[in-house]
């Protein structure tokens, strides 16, 4: 997904009746009411001063709660807000998150009129039972309905998926991303599920009941779902929620795989699996070269040069370099000064897909 400058206005909780057992959002969010608008223009105002590439689509964020849930005069005067800077030709337009079961055609004109461009759905599963086990308040088949309205007024779509909840497991989420791939939604955001202080999910944790993932759990799960979307032009845009000074180890979660740099964890597993296929092919000793783009080096050497650790004491190679380059990012070259390997990053997700039979 191209870079965007996005403002966030967070409405935490607002027009959200429904208590999922994983949610609080005034935790989330770390707010607990929703400014009001005179703050909430001068927030904005602010925020535009932030960024320094004027030319990047600038868009206002509704996050945090179920905004279409609003009644319809408090939603339609933060739309009206968020107009007078598209007026001024300082904004280009809105996105915000809200619920499947809050989408109607009412609702998706006033959106359309008030210049909405983006959409996000909180689907988090597509499993009716956990659907129902986690206090969504809807089924599969709203998500679906909903989805399908969203794209027929011209809206981007984005979901939301979580692994690791309440009754869920492995084959359960597969599941749930092969379905987001039918709906086609532009982008998805995933997340681990956190167990967060004061929700019915730490009750549940506290007595047993609930076991939260570890993070090679849910790097395991994550994988194929991640490499699903990928194949399918389906931009991930984040992995793991965004740490705050509440949602972080030793504040308000309380368990569960919670990491400040998860795509970074994903994505470098990813990595060192697909080259360690490639350098078991190279005799031990050698000087080896991995050149990829500058945009995947990173992936390739791992956090605190990880992967370049494991890559020369496995294969016992003596001298390793990574070359950063600005060509293709789809590709991937070893070589050594006698052998060459070109790695296709996307033949190598199929192959990981077929051999999971997904």
């Amino acid at each position: 997904m191209s870079k965007l400058n996005i403002i966030p206005v967070f409405v935490p909780h607002y027009g959200c009746p429904n208590d999922c057992i994983f949610c609080n959002q005034r935790k989330i969010t770390n707010k607990n009411y929703a400014d009001d608008l005179i703050k909430t223009r001068l927030d904005i105002e602010e925020y535009l001063t932030f960024f320094s590439n004027k030319n990047q689509e600038t868009q206002i964020a509704f996050y945090g709660g179920s905004f279409t849930g609003l009644s319809e005069d408090v939603m339609i005067e933060y739309l009206k807000l968020a107009n007078f800077f598209i007026d001024k030709n300082l904004v280009n337009s809105i996105r915000l998150s809200t619920r499947p079961d809050y989408i109607n055609d009412s609702i998706l004109e006033i959106l359309k009129y008030y210049n909405v461009k983006t959409i996000e759905l909180g689907v988090q599963s597509l499993d009716d039972d956990v659907l129902y086990y986690n206090n969504r308040g809807h089924n599969s088949h709203t998500v679906f309905k909903a989805s399908e309205k969203i794209k027929e007024y011209g809206f981007e779509l984005g979901l939301q998926q979580m692994i690791g909840l309440y009754k869920d497991n492995y084959e359960k989420s597969l599941r749930t991303a092969k379905r987001f791939v039918e709906i086609g939604p532009k982008f998805v955001r995933i997340y681990p599920t956190l167990v967060i202080k004061d929700t019915k999910l730490e009750d549940l944790f506290l007595k047993g009941i609930y076991k939260p993932l570890t993070i090679d759990e849910a790097i395991n799960i994550i994988k194929p779902i991640y490499i699903m979307y990928s194949l399918n032009s389906i931009d991930v845009i984040r992995i793991g929620l965004q740490p705050t000074d509440n949602i972080n180890e030793g504040k308000d979660v309380v368990a569960g795989p919670f990491h400040a740099a998860f795509r970074q964890l994903l994505l470098q597993e990813i990595f060192k699996e697909m080259s360690s296929k490639e350098l078991s092919l190279f005799e031990n000793g050698e000087e080896i070269s991995i050149i990829a783009n500058n945009k995947n080096i990173s992936y390739l050497v791992g956090n605190k040069g990880i992967n370049k650790k494991y890559y020369s004491s496995e294969f016992n190679i003596n001298k390793i370099k990574f070359i950063g380059t600005k060509e293709d990012n789809s590709k991937v070259i070893i070589k050594s000064n006698i052998e060459k390997i070109k790695i296709d990053i996307y033949n190598y997700y199929r192959e990981y897909l077929r051999n999971l039979e997904v």
